[in-house]
């Protein structure tokens, strides 16, 4: 009798995925050198809290959100958001390594990256930018410059729209950040040309090393001038290879959501989505989610917490919309499988009741998720790379050159 070989079947590998939401702007509490950027007493989170009466975050809470301050320095608790008895995530936060409190910056040393040397920060002014940078952009670009100081975007497009209007000219400006932004009307200047210019001045910048270029276009009458959702960011390029390029070299579809396909110049980024709000990000999330499983790596920006409410100091508003992405988190999470790493952080803080209008050098938050692991303390990492250590060691592939794995065996 003949026998026949029966061959092993073995079950496919389980097809993993891992999601990276940074929350702009979201700080935990002062740094440590927080005090050499002017920031010292800066809490994003629990000022926020306090201005609305408590926040109301339920998913967030029962990931781990108020177990974090009972870890950190400064122990300050999270009105509305009291430590959950058995944390669903592992929790913590991070202190940032590099130079700076930008959104390249952050943004950057999470994917692996530190910045021994901080981009180059402008004066304050009148006037901000030297002046054979300023002129020689003039002449590329065949129109004048009003403004050359340091502003909120919003102010000085209501001080000098009208202006800009008759004029033709750029309005540009800078803040506490390494940017050069340039204002325009829409029906004065086509977006095209914006776009050039702010690539004119890229190449101009690049010899002074500065992070961001920013096309901040606006619409609207004198008095009830809007910024459009148009804005555009022409990043450096990254120094060195970031997480998103090691993923793509083993693979690993990377996809970024928000303004990252600017943050990273493009580099190692197979599908970009790029959109201007919470709204669209939080929708595309979902999607990316709920599809036909590949192994993925999504890297999102939520920006509304920084641009619409920390730079315009508007604590309330914040907090609003940090409960309107719990009531996505609510959508969100139920989509995720035990095959699914979920990271919740933020690349700096915008604290909106700390005095002037820009970013505040803090700690931030840490939530690491895989649905059915129980979560853990993990205190406080020095250096936002652990997120690339975490992603990697996730994936399998060889771990970054900074940053190790948080995540339990």
């Amino acid at each position: 009798m003949v026998m026949k070989r029966t061959e092993a079947r073995h079950a496919p590998a389980p097809i993993r995925r891992a999601f990276l939401i940074v929350l702009d702007s979201v700080g935990i509490g002062a740094a440590p050198d927080a005090a050499d950027y002017g920031d010292a007493g800066a809490h994003t989170l629990a000022r926020v809290a306090e201005a609305a009466g408590g926040l109301n975050v339920p998913r967030l809470q029962a990931l781990g959100l108020g177990n974090i301050p009972a870890l950190l320095p400064d122990s300050t608790p999270l009105a509305g958001v009291p430590p959950a008895r058995e944390p669903l995530a592992c929790h913590g936060a991070m202190r940032e390594r590099s130079q700076g409190k930008d959104t390249t910056t952050g943004h950057w040393e999470m994917a692996g990256l530190e910045l021994s040397q901080g981009f180059h920060v402008f004066p304050p002014g009148p006037p901000s930018f030297p002046d054979t940078l300023l002129r020689e952009f003039e002449r590329r670009t065949g129109r004048k410059t009003l403004g050359n100081r340091a502003a909120s975007g919003v102010r000085i497009v209501e001080e000098l729209g009208a202006q800009h209007m008759e004029s033709g000219a750029w309005i540009v400006y800078t803040s506490a950040d390494s940017v050069f932004q340039i204002a325009a009307h829409e029906s004065v200047v086509p977006l095209e040309e914006l776009y050039r210019a702010c690539q004119t001045a890229r190449r101009l910048c690049d010899e002074w090393r500065v992070g961001r270029v920013i096309a901040r276009p606006f619409a609207g009458k004198p008095g009830a001038f809007v910024r459009t959702e148009n804005r555009r960011d022409f990043s450096l390029p990254p120094p060195e290879p970031t997480l998103l390029d090691r993923l793509s070299e083993q693979g690993i579809v990377t996809e970024t959501v928000g303004k990252l396909d600017d943050i990273f110049a493009g580099q190692g980024i197979a599908r970009s989505f790029h959109v201007e709000n919470n709204r669209d990000a939080e929708r595309i999330l979902l999607e990316r989610a709920d599809r036909e499983r590949e192994r993925a790596f999504v890297f999102a920006n939520l920006i509304d917490f920084d641009m619409l409410y920390g730079h315009r100091r508007d604590a309330v508003g914040y907090a609003r919309a940090l409960e309107s992405t719990d009531v996505f988190l609510g959508h969100f999470l139920p989509l995720l499988t035990a095959e699914d790493l979920l990271i919740i952080t933020a690349d700096h803080g915008n604290d909106p009741t700390f005095r002037g209008s820009d970013h505040t050098r803090e700690l931030v938050p840490l939530l690491a998720y895989v649905p059915g692991q129980a979560g853990r303390p993990l205190g406080l990492l020095d250096g936002f790379f652990h997120v690339a250590g975490a992603v990697s060691a996730w994936f399998g592939i060889p771990p970054p050159p900074r940053g190790e794995n948080f995540m339990p065996p």
